[in-house]
């Protein structure tokens, strides 16, 4: 474990981690997130370009010649935040290493929050967005699906909605501590409340209503973990072995592997949730980014 992890987790656990037993203020959680410091991380010849169209509204992390060969690969990103706060722009740092590292661009969508659109309005948008690209004239074998916490579940609830509507699945899926369960079924909400640096396993059932309205928490398009997982293309899983989701990771892949998905699990130690998302000052969540990247490009040879 790196001294900046040490230092990260004592900050987290100290100064955040808190207000999530404050109840679930979505106000003051949107307020609080919309002051992240979203500056993307990128290099010569990559840029930024933000899109407001219909179907179309977030961050393209791309290169800036049309004949690039990242041009014809695309990552389809979703951002998590509890499915009521955080958008494209505050991932600028995970995305921007996540698409310049695949070399393929990236599509970070701003998907419909709750509790102003309920489910299933993010699973819509991410639809939507899919087959927008497909129709632009990306081949679903050119695509990979990718998000965390409540993205990294939205990411593989889509995958599920597109195989079930007969739709091309693209090439793979990864996710980084997915929030697979939203009924709050996991032993690990309890077991790691205490060591995880961000979450308490409490807050995560309470969110969740916000999403869900009256939809039951075990409607597979909703809560992943209780869909037929069968035909789903082959996934990356990175999750925190003391992260109170850590049972959404573990037993997702476990169901996918039975139902003969290519399901990979990589558990790290010590880190706190989706801490991809704090790659400029942690060398673990670079490292994750990489291992990702690496899959992304074998996925889109």
């Amino acid at each position: 474990m790196s001294w900046q992890n040490s230092a990260l987790t004592w900050a987290l656990r100290r100064w955040v981690k808190p207000d999530t037993s404050r109840g679930q203020d979505i106000a003051a959680s949107r307020a609080l997130t919309d002051r992240v410091p979203f500056r993307a991380k990128l290099v010569k010849g990559w840029r930024l370009r933000v899109e407001n169209g219909a179907v179309f509204k977030g961050d393209w992390i791309e290169p800036e010649r049309e004949d690039h060969a990242a041009r014809r690969r695309c990552i389809l990103y979703f951002h998590g935040g509890a499915y009521i706060t955080m958008a494209a722009r505050s991932y600028r740092t995970l995305t921007s290493r996540l698409a310049i590292w695949s070399d393929a661009r990236l599509f970070a969508l701003d998907y419909r929050l709750a509790p102003e659109y309920r489910f299933p309005a993010a699973l819509d948008d991410a639809v939507a967005a899919y087959r927008a690209l497909i129709e632009a004239g990306t081949p679903a074998s050119r695509i990979v699906v990718a998000g965390d916490s409540a993205g990294g579940g939205l990411a593989l609830a889509l995958l599920v909605a597109l195989r079930d509507a007969g739709d091309a699945l693209p090439a793979g899926a990864v996710l980084f501590s997915p929030w697979t369960d939203l009924a709050a079924t996991g032993q690990s909400l309890i077991d790691n409340d205490a060591c995880d640096a961000l979450i308490f396993g409490a807050w995560v059932h309470g969110v969740a209503v916000h999403y869900l309205g009256d939809t039951a928490a075990t409607n597979p398009l909703a809560s992943p973990l209780y869909a037929d997982l069968t035909g789903l293309p082959a996934m990356l899983v990175q999750v925190s072995g003391t992260e109170v989701l850590l049972d959404d990771s573990r037993r997702v892949v476990e169901k996918a592997r039975l139902a003969g998905v290519d399901a990979t699990l990589r558990v790290w130690p010590g880190l706190p949730h989706v801490w991809q998302f704090f790659a400029t000052i942690l060398p673990e969540g670079r490292a994750a980014l990489r291992e990702a990247a690496a899959f992304v490009r074998e996925a889109l040879p």
